[in-house]
This record gives structure tokens, sequence and C-alpha cells, in this order.
């Protein structure tokens, strides 16, 4: 006869806190402690900044080194991202599907602040409508997906706009302004743009594109260089107040701000 083993719970999440590996997570702070780093580092720094007493340290560092995870150099000492952690790296941005993940942030985001919410990356015409989550507040406004938005008068165009480089800006910028019939003090305006958004975080327009809806901007960066996304709150202006405006401005930003993380991104590393 074969030994009966007992069943497995069907509900593991049930239970009030998962049991995970002590080791495995000290051995992340080790990692962790090198990706702020910024560079190679010594045995001393990276024990300060994983907490840890230095000798505690070394043998994390020694199995992660045995693993490939860590590399120490011969020349210096110094201990640095291995082998094996540069190719889960790439292996990980491989895998990345941006828009996918960044979309299922757009459900939450619309519940929390009752208002519309879209998702636009770059194309080439401009920002290109790839989402769109409609709120709880009725618009003068049905946006198709893979339309293709202004970049002066809305608050995505506004976004892009600051945190692209001119050689991606410009050529659209020139077109719309040749079809829009507006003269090149328009580059005035631009610099404003810029300007607002870089030290707010955010673009605010009101009835730039259609009268009576204001429209709060931010980017989502990525950490592998590609383009960065916009996401966008959509309301009627009717009943925005600047305290509201501010509020959910805020709530814009802690959003995007969590999704440039999932998706990699480390301003201390990538200079955003």
């Amino acid at each position: 006869m074969t030994a009966q083993h007992p069943a497995e719970p069907e509900n593991t999440e049930a239970a009030p806190a998962r049991q995970g590996i002590q080791s495995v997570e000290l051995a992340m702070t080790v990692l962790q402690a090198l990706e702020e780093g910024r560079g190679p580092m010594t045995l001393t720094q990276i024990a300060a900044a994983s907490g840890m007493q230095p000798s505690k340290a070394h043998r994390y560092l020694v199995s992660l080194a045995r693993s490939g995870l860590v590399a120490q150099s011969r020349s210096s000492g110094r201990y640095d991202m291995g082998p094996a952690m540069r190719r889960l790296g790439i292996e990980s941005l491989r895998r990345m599907d941006e828009v996918s993940l960044v979309s299922e942030h757009l459900p939450e985001l619309r519940d929390r602040t009752s208002h519309a919410v879209n998702l636009s990356v770059w194309g080439d015409h401009g920002p290109v409508v790839v989402r769109w989550e409609y709120g709880a507040h009725a618009l003068p406004i049905t946006v198709r997906i893979g339309a293709t938005m202004p970049l002066l008068t809305s608050a995505m165009g506004g976004a892009f706009l600051a945190h692209l480089p001119d050689r991606l800006t410009d050529p659209v910028l020139r077109v719309q302004l040749e079809a829009a019939r507006l003269d090149s003090a328009t580059k005035e305006r631009v610099g404003r743009i810029r300007s607002d958004v870089l030290g707010s975080g955010v673009a605010t327009t009101s009835g730039g594109v259609i009268p009576g809806v204001t429209s709060v901007a931010a980017p989502v960066f990525t950490g592998g260089g590609s383009l960065p996304l916009v996401v966008t709150l959509v309301m009627p202006s009717r009943g925005i107040t600047e305290e509201s405006l501010a509020g959910l401005s805020a709530e814009l930003l802690r959003s995007t701000r969590a999704m440039s993380e999932e998706l990699g991104h480390a301003p201390h590393r990538d200079g955003a």
C-alpha cells in the first residue's frame, strides 16, 4: 500500500501570512543595495546599504557570485552586477509589454477618481490614444482608439512635448502648426508648456481640444530606454475647482510613478 499524504489546502491565500524564505529576502537586499549604488561598490558600502554586518554581507555576496548574480573585480575588489543578472534584466525587458502592464492600472485610477482615463503612446504623427476607460461623468466627446491628438492643445501632447527630444517633436509640431496656420511665435508657447510640465509634473488643459473638458496628463517612464507613455485624466470642466484639480493631479502622479516603478524605471539611475 502506498502512503497517504494529506491534501494541500485549496486556498493558500486564506492564510494570515504567507511564509517565505528569509535568506532569499536578505539576499535581495544585497542586490538592491548594488542596484541603488549606481556602480561597483566595496564590501563596506554594500553592508551599510543593506543594513548588515560586513561578515554577513560577505557570505551573501559569495553565494550570489557563485550563481553569477554578482561579480567581483579582480583589480579593485569591488562588487557589481554579474552576468546572470544582466541576462535576467535583458530577458525581462524582452518579455515586457509596457502598454498592457500600464493598462492594468487604468481601471483602478478611474475608480479612485471617478473620471475617464486614457493611455497614449508616441506615434509617427504625434500622441496616439491606445486605451480609454470611461468614468462616471458624461463627457461631450467620444475618442476613437487610434486617434492622433494635437501637441499644443491636448494635455497628453504637453506631456510628450516636455519629455521627448526635439528631434521627435519638432517635425510633428511643424506639420501641425502649418495645418492650423499658426506662426513660429508659437515656439514661445512650447517653451512655456515644457517649463510648466517639468515644474509641476503634469500637463493641464481646459477646453484645449473640446470646450467644457479639462484634462490632466503625466508620463509613465520605462526602464529600458523606450519612449515614455502618457496617462491622462479627462473630466467635465464644470464643478472642477483648483483644489479638486490639485488633488486629482496628485493622485495621477502617484499612480504614474507606481506604473513607472513596475516598468523598471529608477529615477536615480535613468536620470529622469
